[in-house]
């Protein structure tokens, strides 16, 4: 009995999860390797290993012959009938050929083999384990840091979270537990490469999964979802059952489901907004809750033109435009918001004055300028003056101020301006 290979065998069966056929298998494999450099002059070696007591013996092929030429390949007839009665010459016998030391030999080969058997085994468990896993919630402990990636123990394998699937507003230490989206799995060359994201969409897509039972059942869907990682997000949801309000299974009682995933999210915002397939609605559900004036689509560009009440315009557009752009991702519409005219100051009126006059071939923003203070705020107003008019402005020469006045009528009668 092989007791060092059968300890062997069975701590690797009982702790490692390595079943006892598939690591003998393997060894077997590598003593093969090894004997053919000691029988290098035999044709064919097979080495076989007792399952139940692990001993090791090495079995060379050998032809049947009358007469022994060569004494590695062949046998004589009288000594291969001793070891399988009624062979004739021609057939193939297998004679043992186990070496005095080849327990010796077994034990030092086993231990690579075993060594790059477990290796190679436990890679094919990791893939087996994770290949099917795309797309799912995993938890691990932040192992190191490579450069500016994270590498994550699962405990049966590692993984890495890089940098640019990594929420910019957190920040991580060894040892911390963190949850994240399995984003790929692939079976590299050097092993099971796992790579996961904190920072996908899907990953907030799967916390609502986990936490609202409505979304797990499918009676509440998420249509879309829009996700500027570590500082808002807004999903679109609807409901299969008209008794099922899908705002209010999502934030669950005195908000604790939303909560729960804003927490584990280290405080981003959402926005959770019911889906309708009419965009006017949609939209406005979306910008909620700023209330709009007006609303048009623009078919042809894609687009969804809002006015707004003045005090209503930052809260529409978001901080440094975050709400409006969230919006165009989760509608799939450009969205263009603007205040209503009405609500502009007087200053205001009067840079837009000037910039529509400055716009006009032969004007300019210096002439723009001196127009608007004088009171000509339109090419209208400029056509209904006297050249006497113009030439009262200050700074203005006779001259100057008739080529404004052919710049006014010239730009007045070209097609589309009014």
């Amino acid at each position: 009995m092989n007791s060092e290979l059968l300890a062997v065998a069975e701590y690797m069966e009982r702790e490692r999860g390595i079943d006892r056929e598939t690591l003998l298998s393997a060894v077997e494999s590598a003593l093969l390797s090894a004997s053919k450099k000691s029988f290098s002059q035999a044709q064919e070696i097979r080495i076989g290993i007792d399952r139940k007591t692990c001993d090791v013996r090495a079995f060379a092929q050998l032809r049947v012959v009358e007469q022994v030429k060569q004494p590695h390949d062949e046998i004589a007839l009288g000594a291969a009938r001793i070891i399988k009665p009624g062979v004739n010459a021609g057939d193939v016998v297998e004679v043992e050929v186990t070496p005095k030391d080849f327990g010796r030999i077994a034990a030092q080969t086993a231990k690579q083999a075993i060594l790059h058997k477990i290796r190679q085994v436990e890679k094919e468990k990791i893939f087996e384990e994770y290949k099917d896993r795309k797309g799912d919630i995993v938890s691990g402990t932040v192992r190191r840091f490579e450069r500016s990636d994270v590498v994550v123990d699962l405990g049966r394998a590692e993984a890495i979270l890089p940098s640019k699937e990594r929420v910019p507003t957190e920040q991580y230490v060894a040892g911390d537990r963190i949850r994240a989206l399995v984003l790929n799995v692939e079976n590299a060359p050097n092993g099971t490469q796992i790579t996961l994201s904190r920072s996908h969409p899907e990953f907030v897509r799967r916390l609502f999964e986990l936490e609202v039972s409505e979304i797990n059942d499918r009676t509440v869907e998420i249509k879309a979802i829009a996700r500027e990682a570590g500082f808002r997000s807004k999903i679109a949801v609807i409901s299969r059952d008209e008794k099922v309000d899908p705002v209010g299974a999502c934030v669950g009682l005195k908000g604790i489901r939303v909560k729960n995933i804003v927490r584990e999210l280290s405080g981003e915002k959402i926005d959770i907004v019911r889906w309708s397939d009419d965009v006017k609605t949609f939209v406005t559900n979306a910008l909620a809750p700023a209330k709009l004036i007006r609303l048009t689509i623009d078919e042809a560009m894609r687009t969804v033109n809002i006015i707004v009440d003045a005090d209503q315009l930052s809260l529409a557009i978001g901080k440094k435009g975050q709400n409006a752009r969230l919006t165009a991702k989760l509608t799939g519409w450009k969205i263009d918001i603007q205040k209503e005219e009405t609500d502009i100051s007087f200053e205001e009126k009067v840079a837009q004055a000037v910039a529509s006059m400055a716009a006009v071939p032969g004007i300019g923003e210096a002439n723009a300028e001196l127009l608007v203070q004088s009171g000509f705020l339109t090419l209208e107003g400029i056509m209904a003056a006297e050249v006497e008019d113009l030439e009262a402005i200050e700074g203005f020469t006779p001259e100057l101020a008739k080529q404004i006045r052919e710049a006014a009528e010239k730009s007045f009668d070209q097609p589309g301006v009014e």
